[in-house]
């Protein structure tokens, strides 16, 4: 496993990769990496001869009085579990390769950027989709594998390589949860004893909803009143928003159409720890 540390070197790195006929795959990440992480890596193994994984905080998708300062770094495990995973480079850039200047240029995605997150976060997305595509004009042509436990973050990327024509497949990979349910995430490790054992109320919830569209329920904010009814009841949880929507608009939906796609997002704070968690469903 290689490590790279500047993005000439692996622009140059990649470039020959691709020389030789060779194609690449790119997990993006903030490191703190977990078995979601590592289902990325394999998923980008099956497909790619080479995978390039990057760790890089990016503080331009932390607000103001966000967890930047106290996001997990545990880099020495990060790479450690990079390489059992087979990963063949990792990208490790600082603050200052990636941005060396003040920042003039922000990439923005309209629409699908203003509700859920991007409602409780607003310059979130733009640090997203800013450092997203910095990262993909230095990889170059790849496959780009993201997991669906930020939904919305999946669909954001998603338009944005295809209103911006850039050259990289986007590539969706299932949650990965634990035995309760909770979906894996670099956040779980602030959560009290108490809190985990709450967390699991946002899958509970989902469940339920889904539940109610597989028995007949065609009225989405009733399936999205009875996600946050479930939710509030939990003494711990402190209800951010629970939605039903359309999966690739991700427009919140009063009716649901027979046979239509759609998504069941909530998210909810745990004292200081902010959690997602979504389900896909099929309306019958």
């Amino acid at each position: 496993m290689q490590l790279v540390s500047t993005k000439d070197e692996l622009r140059h790195h990649l470039d020959a990769v691709r020389m030789a006929g060779r194609s690449v795959g790119f997990v993006p990440t903030m490191g703190a990496l977990h078995e979601g992480h590592l289902s990325l890596v394999g998923a980008a193994t099956a497909d790619c001869d080479v995978v390039v994984l990057s760790i890089f905080v990016n503080p331009l998708q932390f607000g103001a009085d966000e967890d930047l300062e106290s996001y997990p770094r545990p880099r020495q495990r990060d790479l450690e579990l990079a390489e059992t995973a087979g990963v063949d480079v990792v990208f490790t850039p600082s603050p200052q390769e990636m941005y060396p200047g003040s920042v003039f240029t922000a990439v923005h995605v309209a629409a699908l950027t203003s509700t859920m997150e991007g409602a409780a976060r607003p310059t979130h997305f733009d640090g997203v989709c800013t450092v997203v595509t910095k990262l993909f004009n230095l990889v170059g042509p790849c496959h780009a594998y993201f997991g669906e436990k930020d939904y919305q973050q999946l669909a954001v990327v998603g338009r944005m390589v295809a209103d911006l024509d850039q050259p990289v497949t986007v590539v969706g990979c299932p949650i990965v949860r634990e035995p309760d349910g909770l979906a894996l995430s670099s956040r779980n490790v602030h959560l009290s004893g108490e809190q985990r054992e709450a967390a699991g109320v946002l899958h509970r919830a989902l469940r339920a909803g889904a539940t109610m569209i597989a028995v007949g329920e065609h009225d989405g904010e009733a399936v999205a009143a009875h996600m946050a009814e479930i939710i509030g009841d939990e003494p711990l949880a402190r209800l951010d928003y629970a939605t039903v929507v359309d999966a690739a608009t991700l427009e919140p939906l009063r009716a649901l159409a027979r046979d239509a796609e759609i998504r069941l997002l909530v998210a909810a704070a745990f004292g200081s720890t902010r959690l997602l968690d979504n389900v896909g469903v099929t309306v019958p």
